[in-house]
């Protein structure tokens, strides 16, 4: 059943070396359902989903578009046309700041994709929102996302409790950022 859409909002498409960042599609749902129903790739994120749940995660992602300008992205390898995860901007109320984050499904751990996305969306959080420092909330225990975060220049904070339990918050300014990138 579709409808005519109460709001309208553009989301960016953005390109990287190997990826195209764009805007989430129902069609996607088949390829998240797999990703979130995954225990190991769910394992810092409140445990698996199904398909339900990962169609209101979905438009969840949507809706935050809508409401703050800017958002999560699906993450395609440009390559070969497929849908490796999510990246882009999070932030809600009570949140330590606008968050970079990044989800990349198991069977593409390890190719470089989640620095690749996370790079591209603290790109656009520093070209296009009036922000000096761009957070990502990390679980203390997820190694691997600590090491994308630092691969993208981001340094640990401190701890806060939220959603239920303590979280690392990692964080880089815009000075830092240029320094970095010649931004």
């Amino acid at each position: 059943m579709s409808g005519e859409p109460a709001t309208t909002f553009t989301i960016p498409t953005i390109t990287t070396e190997r990826l195209t960042l764009r805007a989430i599609a129902a069609e996607d749902l088949d390829s998240y359902a797999p990703m979130w129903a995954d225990p190991e790739f769910m394992r810092h994120l409140g445990g698996p989903a199904d398909q339900s749940a990962t169609w209101r995660n979905m438009a969840t992602t949507l809706g935050h578009w809508a409401l703050w300008g800017y958002g999560l992205w699906s993450v395609v390898e440009t390559a070969t046309g497929a849908l490796v995860g999510r990246a882009g901007l999070w932030n809600e109320p009570g949140w330590p700041g606008v968050e970079a984050a990044w989800f990349v499904g198991r069977p593409y751990w390890g190719h470089g994709f989640a620095p690749e996305a996370g790079q591209a969306s603290l790109r656009f959080a520093f070209e296009r929102l009036a922000v000096d420092q761009v957070v990502s909330v990390i679980d203390a225990d997820n190694a691997q996302s600590i090491r994308v975060a630092e691969k993208v220049g981001e340094t640990y904070h401190h701890t806060e409790f939220l959603h239920g339990k303590d979280q690392a918050v990692y964080a880089i300014t815009r000075e830092t950022w240029k320094a970095r990138t010649g931004g």
